[in-house]
């Protein structure tokens, strides 16, 4: 399919979709984990991602700026609402319960190497 690719970091993976194709549903075709709960209706704010350029992104809808707030301008988009229009590069951040247990887990490595 020749449509507008979309790049996710960190997994490094690289997908075409069609235009209006949301993040979120790019991300399950191309088996990128994005958190929601809420079932794509912008209620969960858990799949929020980073654009580094979202002139690839059709823009916000009110409901998406007014749940993002502030975040709308560090580059924040709900993966559930952004509509692919062009090429984009996407940054999923780490699962906050994955983050907990890698940090964890390196505290034990260093704390093991100490003995």
């Amino acid at each position: 399919m020749d449509g507008p690719e979309v790049y996710f970091w960190p997994d490094d993976k690289k997908i075409s979709v069609r235009p209006g194709t949301t993040l979120l549903d790019a991300g399950r075709k191309a088996k990128v984990h994005i958190r929601t709960r809420c079932g794509a209706k912008a209620a969960c704010l858990m799949c929020k991602v980073k654009v580094s350029e979202p002139s690839g992104l059709a823009p916000m809808n009110v409901n998406e700026r007014l749940k993002l707030g502030s975040q709308a301008d560090e580059g924040y988009r709900l993966a559930c609402q952004a509509r692919v229009i062009g090429s984009v590069q996407v940054t999923v951040p780490e699962d906050p319960l994955k983050a907990v247990i890698r940090a964890q887990l390196a505290r034990q490595a260093e704390e093991d190497d100490l003995f």
